[in-house]
């Protein structure tokens, strides 16, 4: 049998991982029902680590040649704006860029790399055999069954993998309906408005193509029950009610309602199903991290699956995506529970923690600095198994430029291999392989954290997998950890 890998759903989560799969040598099929990419764009928002990712791919370019940067962001629609400038990262700024573009350009790289990709097709069942899974899907010319080492379900929400799995998906019903509206502004405010008041708040924010996305809550949107569809002379009443006007709009193409709703999956893994983006979480939408937060659950999953699948891994290497994505799930639907209680604030009480926190992220630096970090991913860390590990283990690495090479960490992550760097720039540790990129060189410039270190591994995600004063073959390989 051809140890394939089956995906259900070709979302930007799918997509993602069915290239990162490819560039590990694994051979994927992509299951998708839409048999056309879906031209309302539910996520607008590419963050600042799920930039990184596509950097350290090479893939980046057309995001940011595309996208309108944004250089803040908001924690709850708080008035006071989060500065992502002040972030360390090559990027610090979101990118304005709809759902629609996004799932384009990340079909494009996953066909470039050798995936197959099934429109029109949708997954209907599975069965978990020994050494595979028997995959029932179904298409134009009818059912059919694929058999695969391991199937991943980013197929949303409603997730069928998730169900036929078995995982549970516990959580909390809807208590508030956001809405949006896509549509012409002929007078449109200054980039980055928002506002908020005991009339309910209201966020626009510019797409290409000259449309503007216009979002928010009333207090009369605070309901479990639904109101019927949404209609461009709600969003008009709205808009006037908050701010006073109604900025010209007209022509919509897109208007939705969206609820609260939250859930996270009991587990990310039963035996060879695994679920990642809005098949292992469901939340409200604040800040717009849930497609960042899926393409990020792909750059874990993607590289551990790969090497699983080709015999590479060591035994327990496909248990730590669950042990690491697991706690992200968690505090990303702990941070949307916030930001929509600081959201449906209308009251005096609503308005006093408002302003609280407001003042705190203009008056403190590093309390403004921790929640930008937190909503746009880069402070994910995950904590190692070694107490002893050194304190860099697990966390995010920086695109760490070198000394006269003209290389960064981000380009030498680009064939999803392991990195060692050799920051002393003396020869030792293992040789460069099929599985291991060496580079020897001193980094430019002074890294916090990275005082003494004189030697890295960086995993093919860009998290640091080991670090030391100097290079240590011994350690690398322990690390690397090929076969149990």
């Amino acid at each position: 049998m051809e140890q394939q890998v089956v995906i259900a759903g070709g979302g930007p989560v799918g997509l993602w991982l069915a290239a990162e799969l490819r560039l590990g040598g694994v051979s994927v099929t992509v299951i998708e029902e839409r048999t056309e990419p879906d031209p309302r764009s539910k996520a607008l928002t590419v963050h600042p680590r799920t930039i990184e990712i596509l950097a350290s791919r090479g893939v980046h370019q057309p995001f940011l040649d595309e996208g309108v940067p944004i250089p803040g962001g908001h924690f709850g629609l708080l008035d006071t704006r989060l500065d992502f400038r002040v972030l360390d990262t090559p990027f610090p700024f979101t990118l304005a860029l709809p759902q629609a573009r996004t799932e384009e350009l990340l079909e494009q790289h996953a066909l470039a790399l050798g995936a197959r990709i099934r429109r029109g097709h949708r997954v209907t069942g599975l069965a978990e055999r020994p050494g595979s899974v028997n995959v029932r899907a179904e298409g134009p010319d009818g059912p059919y069954d694929l058999e695969a080492a391991y199937v991943v379900g980013c197929d949303g929400v409603r997730s069928t993998v998730r169900v036929a799995a078995g995982i549970g998906f516990p959580g909390t019903p809807s208590t508030v309906l956001g809405w949006l509206c896509d549509a012409v502004l002929d007078d449109p405010p200054p980039l980055g408005f928002s506002r908020f008041g005991a009339d309910g708040t209201l966020l626009v924010a510019p797409l290409p193509g000259g449309l503007h996305r216009l979002v928010g809550i009333v207090p009369e949107d605070v309901r479990a029950d639904w109101p019927g569809d949404l209609t461009l002379d709600d969003v008009r009443a709205r808009a006037v009610a908050v701010a006073g006007r109604d900025f010209g709009m007209r022509d919509p193409v897109w208007l939705s309602r969206f609820g609260n709703a939250t859930r996270l999956a009991e587990r990310y893994r039963s035996g060879r199903v695994l679920l990642a983006g809005d098949a292992a979480h469901q939340h409200f939408p604040a800040g717009g991290v849930g497609m960042n937060v899926g393409i990020q659950d792909a750059a874990n999953l993607g590289w551990k699956l790969a090497a699983t699948v080709r015999g590479r891994a060591r035994g327990d290497l496909l248990d730590t995506y669950e042990a690491e994505r697991h706690p992200v799930g968690a505090d990303l639907i702990e941070g949307s529970r916030a930001q929509v209680t600081l959201m449906t604030g209308f009251s005096p009480d609503g308005l006093a923690l408002r302003s609280l926190l407001g003042g705190a992220i203009a008056t403190q630096p590093a309390f403004s600095r921790h929640l930008a970090e937190r909503v746009t991913g880069l402070a994910v860390c995950y904590p190692p198994a070694d107490p002893a590990a050194h304190p860099l283990t697990g966390s995010r690495a920086p695109d760490l430029a070198f000394d006269g090479s003209g290389e960064s960490l981000f380009s030498l992550l680009r064939p999803a291999r392991h990195v060692l760097l050799d920051l002393m720039g003396r020869p030792g540790g293992p040789p460069p392989g099929p599985e291991l990129t060496v580079h020897s060189g001193a980094p430019a410039g002074h890294l916090d954290g990275w005082s003494g270190v004189g030697a890295a591994l960086i995993r093919p995600d860009g998290h640091v997998a080991w670090a030391g004063a100097e290079p240590d073959a011994a350690a690398v390989a322990a690390v690397l950890g090929h076969r149990p």
